[in-house]
């Protein structure tokens, strides 16, 4: 008996892991998620245990105009917080990456053509004379003395003089140098732009420091290098910065600037304090014409220091340049006031000094209404040739008008999302602390779900490129070869726009506006920003949160859109119509002979329209059995009255696509009118292929939608209609091709 036991468990084993029809897509998440624990939750929330260490810095950095390079001087101190005993140290050194023993250009595909362009050779051949990464010049102990250290890439493990046990904490010294890359020439993150009309540099510099990676309760040391994709996975902590530049330069820093008095003329301090208080529209602190005035005559032998403080924050980015004009204003954040602020040249003007500052105003009110109050004293946008890329409190943007100052449409909205983009990336990933080096869409489709909030609600007119379903639909019905799972590592991920960006706004979008409602999404995402705020959340801590706040299982959705490549793709594929046979109507029922066998075999065919008289049922009373043990019985006669005159409409959904979703039904009635029905994805639980319903209706339908309005990104809408001149199942021929 056990034996018979053991086969019959095995078979249905084997049928519910994807050998039969059920694939489990409404199968819980519990055993692919990490298990629960004191430190993270099943809610999602932080355990009553959870920890994280912090990182805090003392650094002075000078910028050399003359030669473009970085050389900086850096004391970190350390906090252990984990319960774990430490006998060495992680620092990330990012700029290794473009070390001439980089694996980055070795692990890039790269192929031949009939013509190569200049600029392509050189990456090919690697012959540009730019000689990149750290040089490293001195680690030491906080009383001077020589650690020892191995740099391992872009990764440089510090040996601990002694064990760091939970509660300690260590203070040590670096001193680098490296060549500031050319962005033009060599592309990156960071870098600097020449601008050779005037001879002038604007630098946006990142990465310029060594730092120190993640040690977590997930990972224990972050050990992924930095190829170049997947981004950054950085702790918490305060900084304080100096940075020495000519003296003619202004900068602009994550952090506040601690002394204005001393950098700033007295017209430009006037102008500054008085944006700290001006929220109608940015006051202009460094104009144009003075800004233009120093292009052309330089002071290259005179310095300034900027100094710069910021508080718990995970990493820290300056811009600098003698070209920058400068505005700011503020912005009431329930009663805080972060100043939104913007750095650009004139090769920028009109259009930044029109609309910079006011989307990085209008980014900080959206984000801090969808997840927590900006939590910062400034927000920066800083103008960069052909780049989006973001810091805590500062970003550089793309976006620039013709040399006569003339724009289109498409430059300006391209300008004022790559803002709104890159500074809500302060809450992800910058305050929402998500592991970019692993999980892009933890940020970047996060942030882009936002971004399209923010555009509906500040820019009706601009076209929503993502964030919205219809815009998903071409890649959903792609070559499946050419497409991954969100759940796929940064550095494997197949057209990475689409997938980390796109897919999970577009998810999310759905998620909001189709499944939950903006309501109760909006109250669970916002929990999930407030519990992780300034902490390090996992896929699972977002997924469990939006569920624990919502009482919905969303297991199915994280299944189906996050870890598979499935598409939605529903089709009517038939519908009968019926009414009830009574006595004293007789009805001409032509459709009997669609809906019957044909020549007393096959299949039956499919109705084609509503032209035909409806289908009969017979009524009958209902029989004793059904009442089973109970003593009352149902009035049929009453029943059978209050259906005699309605039309029953049986309709048969194929899953083609495979991924389950709701379903959203609009009728067109014979006077006219409209209703709309939704049925809950969950209608697929049983059969994930097909599923019947009936429905009943007062009037005669004369047209079916599915998904009318194309909130399901849906990626074949021909088969949604009904009646349609070819009602062939589609859904015959996938299963024939599988």
């Amino acid at each position: 008996m056990k034996k018979g036991l053991i086969i019959i468990f095995c078979l249905i084993g084997g049928y519910a892991f994807g050998q039969g029809k059920w694939e489990q897509k409404f199968e819980q998440l519990g055993t692919m998620l990490p298990s629960p624990n004191t430190y993270r939750t099943a809610s999602g929330a932080p355990g009553v245990e959870y920890w994280q260490n912090q990182a805090d810095y003392d650094m002075v950095v000078e910028l050399d105009d003359a030669s473009q390079s970085i050389t900086g001087s850096e004391t970190i101190t350390y906090y252990n917080n984990s319960p774990d005993p430490l006998s060495y140290l992680w620092v990330q050194l990012d700029q290794n990456m473009r070390a001439p023993d980089s694996d980055t250009p070795l692990i890039r595909p790269t192929g031949m053509s009939d013509s190569i362009a200049g600029k392509t050779l050189q990456a090919i051949s690697r012959s540009g004379d730019y000689v990149g990464g750290f040089k490293i010049s001195k680690v030491a102990n906080a009383d001077g003395s020589s650690l020892d250290y191995s740099i391992v890439k872009t990764m440089m493990r510090v040996e601990l003089p002694k064990v760091m046990n939970t509660g300690d904490q260590f203070s040590f010294q670096i001193d680098w140098s490296y060549n500031i890359n050319d962005r033009m020439l060599d592309g990156g993150r960071s870098g600097y732009e020449y601008f050779p009309k005037d001879g002038n540099y604007n630098y946006t510099i990142a990465q310029f420091y060594p730092r120190m990676a993640v040690y977590d309760d997930k990972e224990g040391w972050q050990n992924k290098q930095f190829l170049g994709r997947g981004e950054f996975a950085v702790p918490f902590g305060d900084f304080n910065m100096k940075i020495t530049v000519p003296a003619d330069f202004i900068v602009g820093a994550s952090g506040e600037l601690q002394n204005a008095s001393e950098v700033l003329t007295s017209k430009e301090l006037e102008r500054f304090n008085k944006s700290k208080s001006t929220f109608d529209k940015p006051v202009i602190i460094v104009t144009q014409k003075e800004a233009e005035a120093k292009e052309k005559k330089p002071v290259r032998n005179q310095k300034k220091t900027w100094e710069f403080k910021a508080d718990m924050v995970r990493d820290v980015a300056f811009a600098a340049s003698r070209k920058y004009i400068w505005d700011a204003m503020a912005v009431d954040i329930n009663g805080k006031t972060p100043l939104a602020m913007s750095y650009y040249s004139k090769e920028g003007n009109p259009l930044w000094e029109q609309e910079s500052t006011v989307a990085v105003a209008n980014t900080l009110r959206t984000y801090s209404k969808h997840t927590i109050d900006y939590p910062y004293p400034v927000a920066i946008s800083v103008h960069a040739a052909s780049i989006g890329m973001e810091y805590p409190m500062i970003c550089f943007n793309f976006g620039r008008p013709n040399e006569d100052g003339t724009y289109s449409a498409t430059t300006k909205w391209r300008m004022i999302g790559v803002i709104v983009h890159e500074v809500g990336h302060n809450f992800f990933p910058m305050i929402i602390n998500s592991d970019e080096r692993q999980w892009t869409w933890m940020d970047e489709g996060l942030n882009t779900f936002v971004q399209s909030l923010c555009h509906r609600e500040f820019y009706p007119d601009m076209p929503l490129r993502r964030g919205t379903a219809s815009s998903i639909v071409n890649y959903m019905k792609g070559d499946k070869e050419g497409i991954r799972p969100i759940m796929t590592n940064s550095e494997q991920i197949l057209q990475f726009g689409n997938n980390a960006y796109a897919k999970p706004a577009a998810a999310l979008s759905i998620l909001r506006e189709t499944i939950m409602g903006p309501e109760l999404f909006d109250y669970a995402f916002k929990t999930y920003s407030e519990r992780w705020a300034f902490k390090h959340p996992s896929p699972a801590d977002f997924f469990r949160s939006m569920e624990d706040a919502s009482a919905i299982d969303l297991d199915w959705f994280w299944r189906g859109w996050f870890y598979t490549t499935d598409n939605v793709d529903v089709a009517v594929d038939n519908v009968k119509w019926y009414r009830m046979q009574t006595d004293n109507q007789q009805f001409e029922n032509r459709a009997t002979a669609k809906n019957a066998k044909i020549n007393g075999g096959g299949e039956a065919q499919k109705a084609t329209n509503f032209e035909e008289a409806a289908e009969t049922f017979t009524f009958t009373s209902t029989s004793d059995r059904a009442y089973r043990e109970f003593k009352n019985k149902v009035d049929d006669e009453a029943i059978k009255r209050a259906n005699a005159d309605k039309n029953f409409y049986e309709i048969t959904f194929k899953n083609v696509g495979g991924l389950v979703t709701p379903l959203i039904i609009e009728w067109t009635y014979e006077d006219g009118s409209k209703e709309k029905e939704y049925l809950p994805a969950e209608i697929w639980r049983l059969n994930e292929e097909e599923v019947t319903k009936v429905f009943a209706k007062d009037k005669q339908v004369v047209n079916i939608v599915l998904d009318p309005d194309k909130e399901t990104a849906d990626t074949e809408l021909s088969d949604n209609v009904f009646p349609r001149a070819d009602m062939t199942s589609r859904f015959d021929q996938f299963k024939s091709q599988k």
